[in-house]
C-alpha cells in the first residue's frame, strides 16, 4: 500500500468530498489508500463533517430551491436541485415499501419519487403531472438505495417534457417522460 503525504492526501480527500459530498468514509478510505480511522481522523482536523450531515446540507439547500410542492410532498431526499433545468433525489427501500411475500419495492413509491422530483423541478407556484410515460425495467428490492435523477428536456408554454431515470447501484431500474403543466396563471 503506497501511502501518500498528510497535505496531499488532505487536498485529495477535499477534492473528492467536494466533488462527491456522499462518498462514505469506507468509500474514501479506498480511494485514498488509507485506513478508516485514518480518513476519520484527517475529517475531523479539516472539519469535514461525516456523510450523514453532509447529505443533510446538501438536502437542505435543495429543499429551499422548491417552490412548486411542498417539501413535506417529496418522495425521497431532494439532493440536488435546478429549479427549471435538473435534480436529484435518494429513496432508501425501507420494508413498509416492499410486498410482503417476494420483499420487491410496490411500483408506487418508485413512481412517487419520480413524479415528486419532476414536480419540484418546475419553478412555479404550483403544477400538476398532465401525462406519465413510465417503465419498471427491474424489480427493487428491500434495501436498495435508488437515485432519480431528472432533467426538464424542453417547455412548450406551459407545459415542462421531464425525463427521470432511476437507478440502483447497479444499473437503470425505471424510467419516466412526464408532462408537467405549470398552473401559475391559473387562480
Amino acid at each position: 500500500m503506497v501511502r501518500t503525504k498528510k497535505k496531499e492526501r488532505h487536498e485529495k480527500l477535499m477534492h473528492h468530498v467536494k466533488e462527491k459530498p456522499f462518498l462514505t468514509d469506507d468509500e474514501l478510505s479506498k480511494l485514498l489508500n488509507v485506513s478508516i480511522q485514518t480518513i476519520r481522523l484527517d475529517r475531523a482536523e479539516l472539519g469535514i463533517p461525516e456523510v450523514r450531515e453532509r447529505i443533510r446540507k446538501v438536502a437542505e439547500e435543495a429543499h429551499d430551491k422548491v417552490t412548486t410542492i411542498e417539501k413535506d410532498d417529496l418522495v425521497g431526499e431532494l439532493i440536488e436541485l435546478e429549479p427549471g433545468h435538473s435534480g436529484v433525489s435518494l429513496l432508501r427501500v425501507t420494508d413498509d415499501m416492499v410486498f410482503a411475500k417476494n420483499k420487491i419495492a410496490k411500483g408506487h413509491y418508485i413512481f412517487s419519487q419520480a413524479n415528486s422530483l419532476a414536480l419540484a423541478l418546475i419553478n412555479a407556484p404550483m403544477a400538476v403531472t398532465g401525462v406519465a410515460n413510465i417503465k419498471y425495467k427491474v424489480p427493487v428490492k428491500v434495501g436498495e438505495m435508488l437515485v432519480a435523477k431528472a432533467e426538464v428536456i424542453r417547455q412548450r408554454c406551459n407545459k415542462f417534457f421531464v425525463w427521470v431515470k432511476t437507478r440502483n447501484d447497479r444499473e437503470e431500474v425505471f424510467r419516466a417522460k412526464f408532462i408537467v403543466v405549470s398552473l401559475a396563471d391559473v387562480k
